[in-house]
């Protein structure tokens, strides 16, 4: 899957957001290892705290299924009706959510179109995240 697949699969499951409240709707595409794509939306709540954020719905999706290592994830953002002006990253919660299975190596598009987008590796995200092997004995 070329990254502007990937891309345009985050932007087609964006529109499928549920933003009453912030109106910001937010798509994301995880590429697992085996070459599976699972997307995910932001989902808003009236109390907020229960949000869940789109890298975290397409990280339980693939989770679900029985996937558990990823290569690539592409996030895209915007307000409602408008074209995505800054790239949008993913908060703290789903870079910590998203380190669990991906590593310091995941590679993270941040993308405000198919061509105009922006790589990082997690690791460059998080910087000295905690994961499985801080765990181990």
């Amino acid at each position: 899957m070329t990254d502007q697949e990937l891309i345009r699969a985050a932007f087609a499951v964006r529109e499928k957001a549920y933003t009453p409240y912030s109106h910001f709707k937010v798509g994301a595409a995880l590429l697992t290892k085996s070459g599976k794509v699972f997307t995910g939306c932001n989902i808003e709540n009236a109390s907020f705290s229960p949000t869940i954020c789109a890298e975290r719905a397409a990280l339980a999706q693939a989770v679900s299924a029985g996937e558990r290592t990823f290569d690539t994830i592409a996030i895209v953002g915007s307000l409602e009706g408008q074209v995505n002006s800054l790239p949008t990253s993913p908060c703290g919660v789903c870079r910590q959510a998203l380190f669990e299975f991906g590593g310091p190596g995941l590679r993270v598009i941040l993308a405000r179109s198919e061509q105009d987008y922006q790589e990082f590796t997690l690791g460059q995200l998080l910087p000295l995240g905690f994961g499985p092997a801080n765990l181990a004995e």
